[in-house]
């Protein structure tokens, strides 16, 4: 979601999905290179190139972040029945674009063609997520759109976003190292349960924070909340008008 108090590095600003300060773990060397399931070692000569490319351009601090990220993606996934070596993919890569400076967020989001609205312009760093799949995708050479949505939508998330792209949005705000709070805790379980009611939850817990911070709230955090609750809420009157109607609203 968009940028919140939890500093995971001294670059980052806050990162507005993760509501809470951060308690940061001693991680073992087991979590710093974790093991390579089968499933995913066909993949494992992207991976050693994507973890040299992120230990020259995101600190030490931030690459235990995403390893974190990557590994309750893939239990995530692996729980729900999903593509696992996608969200090993999506959250080994989702936060390529974390530590890049504001103007270079602007220049490779418009060249891309992404509309810059106020919030954005106010704060470019919400783009992260946006320009972390082109980097993913043009550095990188992943293809798989399902992939791409995942590290897109991360931060803000998105009306009608795949469960893939819900277990990595849900992975970058509840892994271990944001903290233990009950709250955190509840959030956690949750995920187990239902990746919808999950997201939905995660988001109006973020909500609150950016309320109680007088903060700018970009409106796809709005328009991800309302989704993802009448998902869960009222499953059968989701239809495709109402869809439509939500698509139109998080366009504006």
């Amino acid at each position: 979601m968009p940028e919140s108090p939890m500093k995971l590095d001294s670059k980052s600003t806050s990162d507005a999905k993760h509501l809470q300060a951060a308690h940061e773990r001693e991680e073992s060397n087991a979590l710093s290179h974790p093991v390579i399931s089968p499933i995913l070692e066909k993949d494992a000569a992207r991976r050693t190139q994507v973890l040299n490319w992120l230990k020259s351009n995101v600190p030490e601090k931030r690459l235990q972040h995403i390893l974190r990220v990557e590994a309750m993606s893939v239990k995530l996934a692996k729980h729900h029945g999903l593509d696992v070596e996608q969200a090993a993919q999506a959250g080994l890569m989702h936060d390529l674009a974390k530590c890049f400076k504001p103007q270079q967020l602007l220049q490779l989001a418009i060249a891309e063609g992404i509309a810059i609205d106020a919030v954005f312009a106010s704060n470019p760093h919400l783009l992260h997520a946006d320009v972390g799949a082109i980097v993913a995708r043009d550095e990188f050479g992943v293809q798989d759109e399902a992939v791409l949505e995942a590290i897109r939508n991360h931060t803000l998330g998105s009306v009608g976003m795949s469960h893939l792209s819900c277990v990595v949005f849900l992975a970058d705000s509840l892994e271990p190292g944001r903290g233990d709070s009950l709250e955190l805790q509840a959030l956690r379980e949750v995920c187990w349960q239902n990746l919808q009611q999950a997201v939905w939850l995660t988001s109006e817990y973020t909500l609150k924070y950016l309320l109680e911070s007088k903060t700018l709230i970009h409106p796809r955090v709005l328009t991800t909340r309302n989704w993802a609750m009448q998902a869960v809420t009222q499953p059968s009157k989701l239809s495709s008008a109402g869809r439509c109607a939500l698509n139109l609203e998080e366009s504006r």
